[in-house]
């Protein structure tokens, strides 16, 4: 079959990979869509069970480190679109190891920018190279109502900040030095159905459902803004066809909340659902050792997107985290099959001694 566009997607068998990879396919018959994941812990093809015997669908496995295995997929599905989420994305873990956010984050998308220069440098028309960032770049806020803007400086605080910030800065070079079309977006949290559950959400609503603690960094006081992920997937689309070549987009929900009022809020909806009295499982909530270097306040401003782009969020918080809350309670084989694995060492590890 004759595409109108190859487009690789990296880390699309992870949280917010799987849905925009979902979302190519299906809204997109006409684009073959290569989804390349390593499938590390956060990896998982059971989130694509749906779409994975789509004809304009493949899937392989390999490294955004490998430099030749890269390349090899760039000549042999002739890319020419990247939308690059394949990332170590846990703060916790960047705190324990560095080492492997610093090589996958920044060496990674290193390999993935130099194979699609000498793949396209003979004709940039038409290529466009889209990377999913963070708002952790961009530091912590004071509480005073201001919103990080695609103007403010970068000022990483974490292992894995700093990992996404340097990436961020090789993609814009790649762009200043050799012309690459190149886009950057920087988001907000993300929550909603296959999220990797050492996130405060999915963690939350399994927690609840056995009866475990549910660990509050410090006093529960940080504050967050909150995007769901379809929406999320939904701005890159858009950002992918219609964004300027190299320019930023911040993508946010408009939801800023603190992480206590987030569980109790999960508390309060999980509990109505399992048929369990109203705050019977406040007891669970476990105040443990803060993060080191927390930062205590994330804000996003999306008005550029929404004025040039024209997209917006769908839905609100409470009506997202209802639907989200719902999708893992319906779905507990997906989340037993996670849990029964390495995350379980890994959760041990994180939280007995805190």
């Amino acid at each position: 079959m004759q595409f109108k566009r190859n487009i690789l997607i990296t880390g699309g068998a992870g949280f917010i990979g799987s849905h925009v990879v979902r979302l190519f396919v299906t809204k997109y018959p006409d684009y073959h869509i290569i989804n390349l994941d390593k499938l590390t812990y956060a990896g998982n093809l059971a989130n694509l069970k749906d779409i994975e015997n789509e004809p304009n669908y493949t899937f392989v496995k390999a490294d955004i480190c490998d430099y030749d295995k890269i390349q090899e997929i760039f000549q042999l599905y002739n890319i020419d679109g990247v939308i690059h989420l394949a990332a170590e994305s846990h703060v916790d873990r960047s705190i324990k190891d560095p080492f492997i956010f610093a090589k996958t984050n920044v060496l990674g998308t290193l390999t993935l920018l130099q194979v699609a220069k000498l793949a396209w440098e003979s004709n940039f028309e038409g290529k466009k190279f889209y990377h999913i960032s963070t708002d952790e770049v961009y530091g912590a806020l004071k509480f005073d109502g201001s919103l990080f803007k695609e103007s403010n400086k970068y000022q990483p605080h974490s292992p894995y900040s700093a990992s996404k910030a340097s990436s961020d800065h090789f993609v814009r070079a790649f762009h200043d030095t050799y012309g690459m079309p190149t886009v950057v977006t920087n988001c907000s949290n993300n929550y909603g159905p296959y999220q990797f559950p050492e996130k405060l959400i999915p963690l939350c609503i399994n927690n609840i459902r056995y009866e475990k603690p549910l660990p509050i960094y410090g006093k529960g006081e940080n504050v967050r803004d909150w995007l769901y992920v379809v929406d999320h997937a939904r701005a890159i689309d858009i950002i992918f066809h219609k964004g300027n070549v190299a320019d930023t987009y911040n993508i946010g929900g408009f939801n800023e909340w603190k992480n206590i009022d987030i569980v109790k809020t999960v508390i309060k909806i999980t509990d109505k659902l399992l048929g369990r009295p109203e705050g019977y499982s406040n007891k669970l909530i476990t105040y443990v050792t803060d993060r080191k270097g927390h930062d205590l306040r994330y804000a996003i401003d999306s008005t550029k997107l929404k004025n040039e782009l024209g997209w917006e969020p769908s839905l609100q918080f409470e009506e997202g985290i209802e639907k989200t809350v719902k999708w893992y309670l319906d779905n507990q084989a997906w989340m037993d099959n996670i849990t029964s694995g390495d995350y379980q060492k890994y959760y041990e590890g994180m939280y007995k001694n805190r």
